[in-house]
């Protein structure tokens, strides 16, 4: 599973055999807490973070948003940057 992106400890993840994995989500670890975000309503589908870190997550799931979903769609795999 490549690494997407890195910010604040939180590394985020995602898998590209969409056959295999449902709904377009991404996988956000920290520490030693993991959680699956659903890439269309940014919600926490299971898991668990600390809120600050899920916070962190939303907000960089909303600034990347398309290029989540067209990552998911095309499965071309793209470095994001994280939040500043």
């Amino acid at each position: 599973m490549p690494v997407i992106a890195r910010f604040y400890g939180i590394i985020i993840k995602m898998y590209f055999s969409q056959s295999e994995h449902g709904i377009p989500h991404f996988h956000a670890i920290y520490g030693e807490f993991n959680a699956i975000f659903d890439i269309e309503t940014m919600e926490m589908l299971e898991g668990d973070l600390p809120l600050r870190a899920r916070r962190l997550v939303t907000e960089w799931a909303a600034e990347y948003h398309h290029e989540l979903g067209q990552m998911w769609q095309t499965n071309e795999f793209k470095r994001l940057p994280g939040l500043e």
